[in-house]
């Protein structure tokens, strides 16, 4: 039997995945996106990969730019990735208006405080993947890892409370409107 799209998409938004916040410098503005598609690559040398939608601004910046900033959000940060998911957002110091945040000192990207983290990378590959774009990248810098703190999960459409005293994936009720939220994949 031959899966449609519809039915794929349905499968992959099964996959709890931890949430993060990418952000880059392009000289005229600082750009973000929440982007559910990250995963660690190597320890030794310390790699990272990023899936970004070919075709996006981000995709389309980071296709030039080698030097950008994630960090893993929070579940009390739910709201700040809701922001970056918006379709027609605004540049990334608006959505971080009021909001802690710093410059990373390698990338010159904005970044979030209170995240469970956040690192500074290097492009080292870019690898059309379909519809999507992978970044391969080489982690630059630690700009901070909180000592605890709950993860912000993207699972079916929207984002679960996981963890102690949560009440878990399997009922997981949706905290956004799906059909606004692009951040799986991204």
């Amino acid at each position: 039997m031959a899966a449609d799209s519809a039915r794929i998409g349905e499968v992959l938004a099964a996959f709890a995945s931890g949430v993060t916040l990418v952000t880059v410098a392009d000289g005229r503005d600082d750009i973000g996106t929440t982007v559910s598609a990250f995963c660690p690559v190597s320890l030794d040398p310390p790699l990272v990969m990023v899936s970004l939608i070919a075709g996006s601004y981000p995709a389309e910046l980071l296709g030039q730019a080698d030097l950008f900033a994630v960090t893993m959000l929070t579940a009390a940060q739910r709201m700040l990735a809701g922001r970056f998911a918006a379709s027609g957002r605004p540049g990334a110091r608006l959505l971080l208006d009021g909001v802690p945040h710093q410059r990373g000192e390698l990338s010159g990207a904005l970044i979030a405080s209170g995240g469970l983290a956040a690192i500074e990378c290097e492009v080292s590959q870019r690898v059309p993947a379909g519809d999507h774009l992978l970044l391969i990248a080489r982690v630059a810098a630690v700009a901070y890892v909180a000592p605890a703190g709950q993860p912000l999960v993207r699972f079916r459409g929207g984002y679960p409370a996981v963890g102690p005293g949560a009440s878990g994936i399997g009922t997981a009720s949706t905290t956004t409107d799906p059909a606004r939220d692009h951040s799986l994949p991204s």
